[in-house]
């Protein structure tokens, strides 16, 4: 007698073969026949039509908070998503003393747009080590397994305390003692370490984060905690000063090398995406990738499957009219109340006959580039498009913001006003900072088969108020396989071992990623034809009222975690079999 049994479904199992038409049958939580599986079941699950996946991985979230008070995990559940890592880019809450809650809560709130409030009441602080922090995580079940990487932030904090923000560099004792303290999180089962190192990420009272000011010696010392351990994976994010005066690639390069070469052969990814700025550094990156790889070190890119990019709007974090003094007048009304005064005549001919002030500098959370793209609005509203019902995140130039300007006969800034008063002030406005350079997806392309990229990327339960990531599953099957006419498509089952099993393998983890006898029953059962993206929307379930922007799919007939299943017919059910993965244990107990 079975749990579970899928039965009639075309069946992708991970590894980037053709599918076939079979079974599945689940017992105990783990995948015991593929195929044919005779026999009766407590459950039968009939998806003939259906096509049948491994439960997705999502390796780049943010849920280091929201995993402290949530057992839902929205919106990666609703994408099909069994595993997430977080603690990416160097941010997190661990390890940590009482005196620096509110420090690193400020941390994560400029750098991820996590609201302040809701870290404040929602974190349960109930730890101080990294060990205690994995403890904590263990207590709650949840939709999905998670998994944490250990952050450099908050661990530069506690081992270096004030001094680990104002570009000191650290003692050979420090070192020491951070690369002990990630160490004793790897062996309690940290799935790895990342840093960040982006000048574009700032605390909310805008100072440089802390890890930013790490020197090679540093990254090096921290990475040699790996050396003799048979699990755990390096992360990092850089921008490579591009704020700063001159050509810093080289030298930021070899911070990056020496971090890798000292971490005892582990795997490593970082962020790969084009920058308007610097529209070729992602070339230079992935040549220093396969350096890497040619010398014998396990290196990858992490990218993602279309433009990173923002939302604006009234209800967001940002909008292009933040910054005019008008604006700021009626900036503390409630939404529908300042929708009222923008609609009159008066006010519009007002504060089009302004500026902004500036939005950056001392003492703001609000990056540079901020400033620069409302300076710059003219040439960048040629890459501001708005979203309708049905998502479309590849429009074409004359789609624009810029060309529905020219095609009115109206000024880019007067178009704007009109588009984000629209809808009552719920319209958005899509920005594609990254990725879009060209207005097309042919550099994405590249990027995605490239043989050292890996799918990240998605930020899972950050930018709360400005983006909504965590549907890359989603729009890479529904999109890139099937709908997508601008260009080359992706193969249905590459696809799907992109999300899966390629994952699995660079964090080792190998329970899970394929549909094999054996392995954990995590499983997806889609409605190919039907999976659809629904628009964002702004929710109002954050603690303290505050708001975040989520993103559904339609077409999820069943997502299982652990043999149980979490979304039926694209709704979230209230089973909870989630579990924490404590990496190096997991690889022990598949091979037992």
């Amino acid at each position: 007698m079975y749990d579970l049994k899928i039965t009639g479904g075309t069946i992708y199992d991970g590894s980037g073969a053709e599918p076939f038409t079979g079974d599945v049958a689940v017992q105990g939580g783990r995948i015991v026949a593929v195929g044919e599986a005779p026999g009766e079941a407590r459950e039968t699950l009939d998806a003939s039509g259906k096509i049948v996946t491994p439960g997705f991985l999502d390796v780049h979230t943010h849920y280091d908070g929201q995993a402290s008070w949530d057992d839902r995990l929205e919106p990666s559940i609703r994408h099909g998503v069994t595993t997430a890592v977080m603690g990416n880019c160097g941010v997190g809450f661990a390890p940590v003393r009482e005196s620096d809650h509110e420090r690193l809560v400020r941390l994560m709130e400029g750098v991820e747009d996590i609201p302040g409030t809701a870290l404040t009441e929602g974190l349960t602080w109930d730890w101080e080590s990294f060990p205690d922090y994995l403890d904590a995580l263990e207590k709650t079940p949840r939709t999905m397994d998670i998994a944490a990487l250990i952050p450099h932030d908050p661990l530069r904090v506690y081992v270096m305390d004030e001094r680990a923000s104002f570009d000191a560099q650290a003692s050979d004792a420090e070192i020491a003692r951070m690369r002990d303290l990630v160490r004793e999180g790897l062996e309690a089962g940290a799935i790895g370490f990342s840093t960040g190192r982006s000048d574009l990420h700032r605390t909310a009272d805008g100072e440089w984060t802390p890890a930013s000011e790490a020197t090679a010696k540093e990254l090096a010392g921290i990475a040699s905690a790996f050396q003799g351990m048979g699990h755990g994976v390096l992360q990092a994010v850089s921008d490579f000063d591009l704020e700063r005066e001159g050509d810093r690639f080289p030298g930021e390069w070899e911070v990056i090398e020496s971090y890798v070469k000292a971490g005892g052969g582990r795997p490593f990814s970082m962020s790969l995406m084009q920058r308007d700025f610097a529209p070729d550094q992602w070339k230079k990156i992935l040549a220093g990738i396969e350096d890497l790889n040619a010398q014998g070190f396990d290196a990858r890119v992490q990218v993602a499957p279309r433009a990173i990019g923002v939302f604006l709007g009234l209800q967001c974090t940002f909008h292009p009219f933040m910054g005019f003094p008008a604006y700021k007048e009626i900036a503390h009304l409630p939404l529908d109340e300042r929708v009222a005064v923008m609609k009159t005549p008066a006010f519009r001919n007002k504060i089009l006959s302004q500026k902004s002030d500036k939005l950056a500098g001392p003492g703001s959370s609000v990056p540079p580039i901020a400033d620069l793209l409302v300076e710059n609005m003219e040439f960048v509203a040629e890459k501001l498009f708005t979203l309708s019902e049905d998502p479309d995140y590849e429009q074409p130039p004359e789609e624009s913001i810029a060309a529905k300007a020219r095609a009115r006969g109206v000024s880019v800034w007067e178009q704007l006003f009109d588009t984000v008063i629209a809808r009552d002030g719920r319209e958005m406005i899509y920005l594609p900072i990254y990725n879009y350079t060209e207005l097309s997806y042919d550099n994405v392309l590249t990027m995605m088969k490239h043989p050292n990229a890996i799918l990240g990327l998605s930020d899972g339960g950050a930018h709360v108020g400005t983006v909504c990531d965590g549907s890359f599953p989603s729009y890479l099957l529904a999109y890139w396989t099937r709908d997508r006419t601008r260009g080359e498509q992706i193969a249905l089952p590459r696809a799907i071992q992109m999300l899966t099993a390629d994952l699995a393998d660079y964090l080792g983890l190998s329970d899970r990623g394929r549909i094999k006898p054996g392995l954990k029953a995590d499983l997806n059962v889609i409605d190919y034809d039907g999976l659809k993206l629904e628009p964002p929307h702004l929710v109002q379930d954050l603690p303290a009222g505050g708001q975040r922007l989520l993103q559904g799919a339609r077409g999820y007939i069943a997502t299982i975690v652990n043999g149980e299943i979490v979304v039926r017919d694209d709704e979230v059910t209230d089973a909870r079999p989630g579990r924490l993965v404590r990496a190096g244990r997991e690889a022990a107990m598949a091979a037992e």
